[in-house]
């Protein structure tokens, strides 16, 4: 477990806690997604397909919809005091598929007009999809970023020995395809943002997960390789 008790400001570049920089690609992130959402008029791309009118609204979804934050915040946090190479990585991922997100936005502006206009039931869970309505725009959905962060999630437990026990990975991959599909279900995206989510998945999940790993592996080989010939020079001869 990491000590942060020790972390300064002077230090925070040191081997230690460096890890702690990549942190700030979240606030960069935030502003830049801020303007797009608010601060840029675009021309918007619907997005929809046929198979989109045949899922029905649910707004029971609602729960693992929200769920998001709590899901991808908890990696963070756990990464963050318990495995400082996962967080690495968990952060290359973000970092490489929100920023190619990110630029789908800019160079493909698209929205979806799938949101009902009138409710079936009324009860709490309407009540905080209309919120959800009311706060969030139905612009930039294409690739879906509730995807993406679950799937970083997920893939990040797999770099987490602790958390490859059949008990945790069970409800892990569970509550990422419930978040996916949640997206569908309450209208907040088209099937086609979860495809091409996927897509961006499988485009960083290279980058982000095997390069490092393999680049780790060989600097450890690399290191043990010196440290054996730097023993063997040191042995008195007999």
């Amino acid at each position: 477990m990491v000590d942060y008790r020790k972390l300064r400001p002077g230090n925070i570049r040191s081997p230690e806690f460096k890890h702690l920089l990549l942190l700030l690609y979240w606030p960069v992130y935030g502003l830049a997604f801020l303007l797009l959402e608010r601060g840029l008029k675009l021309s918007y791309h619907t997005v929809e397909i046929a198979f989109d009118s045949k899922i029905p609204f649910c707004e029971y979804f609602v729960i693992p919809y929200y769920f998001w934050f709590v899901f991808l915040a908890g990696i963070h946090i756990y990464t963050l005091l318990f495995d400082v190479p996962a967080f690495k990585k968990l952060m290359y991922f973000i970092i490489i598929t929100y920023t190619i997100t990110t630029i789908i936005y800019i160079v493909y502006p698209n929205k979806q007009e799938l949101r009902p206009t009138e409710f079936l039931r009324d009860n709490i869970f309407v009540d905080i999809v209309k919120k959800l309505y009311n706060f969030d725009t139905n612009t930039n959905v294409c690739p879906s970023l509730h995807v993406i962060g679950s799937f970083a999630v997920l893939f990040t437990t797999w770099q987490c020995k602790p958390l490859l026990k059949p008990s945790l990975q069970i409800p892990i991959v569970i509550s990422t395809v419930l978040i996916s599909i949640s997206t569908v279900f309450l209208k907040q995206h088209s099937a086609v943002d979860i495809i091409a989510g996927l897509a961006v998945c499988a485009v960083a999940y290279p980058f982000a997960y095997i390069l490092p790993s393999r680049s780790a592996k060989a600097k450890r080989k690399k290191e043990k390789i010196k440290k054996d010939i730097t023993t063997g020079n040191q042995q008195p001869e007999t």
